[in-house]
């Protein structure tokens, strides 16, 4: 599987301020890649670069084969772009905003109509097109937000934050059709979130803090790596749980005792069968590994 996106010794200040120091890091295509990050991390400072809204201090960017400092236009041509505010026009209906758009890449008329029907039916739109953007729902706009990256078929479609604050309902539709269009297409996904279930479900992660690269693998290695497993064992008390002589914490109804791995549960489930009567092991979850690798939480763009 060849690298569509390739980043080497990418570099951006602001001032003084170093929001992305010298990193580096590949995308397969068709995977869908995960890049994490705390608010000021330099996730939309790269992704700004990439993109060609922002010019990098040093470095490389090569999409497709093409590199940016010699093909930003061809390279624009092959991203799609779902921004986590919504650049589009309240004041005009769906379609029009639509339409408006996929004439900047020539696709008019009849190939317009085909599109578009194609579209609303994946996106469950065709109801919405007379609507006024400004009248739409969060999730609704968010739905042609994504169309609107699409249009003109890219190979890569970049989602920054695309499921803040929607519903249950509006995430896993969008998530099914992202599926749908990697399966059929090839599409590459390049994405950027606060929901941690979603970046389990990426093929490769990488992790910025401070501008900086601190980690970056498969999720189940980075598991493997920052985080151990857990048994959580319920109908015990404190007394009980402090004989296992490891890290703990209380939770609703609960005990969440920290293990290296699953070997070293069984040894401590053998040792103690008094204890686990009634008890489940778990592997570490990609909140752990975020904690793990920076320190902080991930949890709605802001630090804790």
């Amino acid at each position: 599987m060849r690298n569509i996106i390739e980043i080497e010794h990418l570099s951006k200040s602001f001032g003084d301020v170093k929001a992305v120091q010298d990193i580096s890091f590949s995308v397969r295509e068709g995977e869908l890649f995960a890049f994490l990050g705390v608010n000021g991390a330099g996730k939309s400072t790269t992704i700004s670069i990439i993109c060609g809204g922002l010019m990098k201090d040093s470095g490389t960017v090569i999409i497709d084969g093409h590199t940016l400092d010699d093909n930003s236009e061809q390279i624009k041509r092959e991203l799609g772009v779902v921004f986590q505010d919504s650049v589009l026009d309240k004041s005009l209906s769906v379609k029009d905003n639509l339409e408006s758009r996929a004439a900047l890449y020539g696709i008019k008329g009849e190939a317009f109509k085909e599109r578009l029907k194609e579209l609303s039916v994946l996106l469950d739109f065709k109801d919405l097109l007379k609507r006024t953007v400004g009248k739409l729902s969060g999730g609704q706009r968010r739905r042609i937000d994504i169309a609107r990256a699409l249009l003109h078929r890219p190979k890569i479609l970049i989602l920054d934050e695309p499921t803040t604050g929607l519903d249950p309902q509006t995430r896993r539709l969008l998530w099914s059709v992202i599926s749908e269009l990697r399966e059929k297409e090839n599409m590459t996904v390049f994405l950027t979130t606060h929901y941690m279930e979603e970046a389990a479900e990426a093929d490769y992660v990488v992790i910025l803090d401070a501008g900086k690269i601190v980690a970056e693998a498969t999720p189940l290695e980075l598991k493997n790596t920052h985080t151990g497993d857990f048994i959580t064992i319920y109908g015990i008390n404190e007394t009980q749980v402090e004989l296992l002589q490891k890290p703990y914490e209380a939770i609703r109804d609960a005990y969440r005792v920290s293990v290296s791995n699953t070997a070293e549960a069984t040894e401590l489930i053998i040792a103690h069968p008094e204890i686990f009567a009634d008890y489940e092991i778990t592997k570490g979850k990609m909140d752990d590994v975020f904690l793990a690798v920076t320190g902080k939480k991930l949890t709605g763009g802001t630090e804790k």
